[in-house]
């Protein structure tokens, strides 16, 4: 049997990731600040996940882990989130995002160098992007501490892979969502408030601009990917994405239309919290993914949108 060991389990990548991998017959160890902070969104699949403690700075805690549980691969998806919390704290920012990757990887290196990393890395790294689709040989230049840290990562595994033999491997994810999608994010708060607004709960949505595009996928799809990295004969880096652009415009659209709304009624543009679009729009190419890997979305846009709804209004629905 194998063993996996995640780090960020409690996250909306770590759900999707920790289920796929219960269903392949993985052993899964569960990394967590704190052992009161469980993930209790698995489904009953919390009963068959370990749950270690430690903190992401502390290489020792790292080392005795790896030690006791012996895992064959880890998956990294801890990290500082994106959006609005991309400049809150550079340096914290800077230690989870970069230099905590790095204590991973020396831990592997001192530990058992035959286990196989997979780095969750973003599209972050490519900052204003110069060139559309982006591919994993396209020019970098993050604009945000979150970007640079993610940028530096993502480097030192390109190191420890050329210089120590490691099987590391960063997964160049770009935007990727799903029910269990943080309020945070504007995805997620678009669906949330349709569900409110049909409900009777809300009655508007303050938002910036709607002209936006971000390329979206599903989660489930992306941590596919990310396992599917790992079982190579030799590791590689690679973009998921779904090579297709849709607008804060038509996300709204999609998400009111499920509900029988018409969105420019609820809908009010907020200046504050409006950001300057990109020249050039943030997609993505998987054309190595698909290649190399097999790999290809599995969800559409529309249908990412409506199943994102759906569970909003259902939840909503069953708790008045």
């Amino acid at each position: 049997m194998k063993t996996a060991l995640v780090t960020g389990i409690t996250g909306q990548d770590g759900f999707y990731l920790t289920n796929l991998l219960l269903k392949k017959g993985y052993k899964v160890v569960g990394v967590v600040r704190s052992l009161n902070s469980k993930n209790i969104f698995l489904n009953g699949a919390e009963n068959k996940i370990q749950y270690v403690e430690w903190d992401m700075v502390d290489e020792s805690a790292i080392r005795a882990a790896i030690e006791k549980f012996s895992p064959t691969e880890i998956y990294n998806l801890a990290a500082y989130a994106t959006g609005i919390g991309m400049y809150d704290d550079p340096i914290q920012i800077s230690e989870i995002n970069g230099l905590a990757v790095l204590r991973l990887l020396e831990a592997i290196r001192k530990v058992n160098p035959e286990i196989r990393f997979c780095q969750a890395s973003s599209r972050e790294i490519f900052g204003e992007a110069l060139e559309s689709p982006l591919t994993e040989t396209s020019n970098v230049n993050p604009r945000s501490p979150y970007g640079v840290a993610k940028l530096y990562a993502d480097n030192m595994l390109k190191i420890y892979r050329q210089h120590y033999g490691l099987f590391c491997c960063s997964a160049i994810l770009f935007n990727h969502e799903s029910e269990r999608r943080g309020l945070q994010y504007v995805t997620r708060k678009i669906t949330f408030a349709a569900a409110n607004i049909k409900l009777g709960i809300a009655n508007e949505l303050h938002l910036g601009s709607l002209s936006a595009l971000r390329d979206w996928g599903f989660a489930g799809d992306y941590v596919m990917g990310m396992w599917m990295m790992l079982q190579q004969a030799k590791p590689e880096d690679y973009v998921f994405a779904t090579g297709e652009s849709h607008s804060v415009h038509e996300f709204c659209e999609i998400a009111f239309n499920r509900l029988g709304l018409n969105f420019s009624e609820y809908v009010k543009l907020d200046e504050q919290s409006y950001r300057v679009d990109e020249s050039i729009p943030l997609v993505g190419s998987a054309a190595k993914a698909k290649l190399k890997l097999g790999w290809s979305p599995t969800i559409s846009f529309k249908e990412l949108v409506e199943r994102m709804v759906n569970s909003d209004y259902s939840h909503l629905k069953d708790c008045l």
